[in-house]
């Protein structure tokens, strides 16, 4: 039981001890910090070229807006290579990480000329970056 005439300093380390330790359960359970600008700057070096970021804008490769949480081979006025068709998945962080880093190995027959990431810390700033694009600004 909690004796309230506890003098001060004790009280002080207590708490202390109790936010330290339940920070330390907070910062394990975190997910890995992202450089928007870095994820932006390697859209632009490796990507930009064949998709765009605005919504319904296809070039040689589809939109990329909104991309996660969307399902593969389904956007509007874009014509999927069959190895794409053959293989529908819900584009999430680990899929598109999985993508990014071997696109032929990961979808045989796809259209993609981009040979991957091999950086999971750059997989993941460049997907940040793309999931930043569906959120309002």
């Amino acid at each position: 039981m909690f004796d309230i005439r506890m003098k001060n300093s004790t009280l002080k380390r207590w708490w202390f001890a109790l936010s330290m330790t339940w920070l330390a359960g907070t910062c394990s359970a975190m997910e890995p910090v992202t450089d928007l600008v870095k994820g932006g700057n390697l859209y632009a070096t490796h990507c930009a070229e064949c998709h765009s970021v605005k919504e319904g804008k296809n070039k040689k490769g589809p939109s990329l807006f909104a991309i996660l949480g969307s399902p593969s081979g389904q956007r509007e006025n874009f014509v999927y290579s069959d190895g794409m068709k053959s293989k529908p998945v819900i584009w999430s962080a680990e899929t598109l990480s999985s993508y990014l880093a071997n696109p032929k190995k990961a979808v045989p027959g796809g259209k993609m000329k981009f040979d991957g990431l091999e950086s999971a810390s750059e997989r993941d700033d460049l997907i940040a970056y793309l999931a930043s694009l569906s959120k309002p600004r």
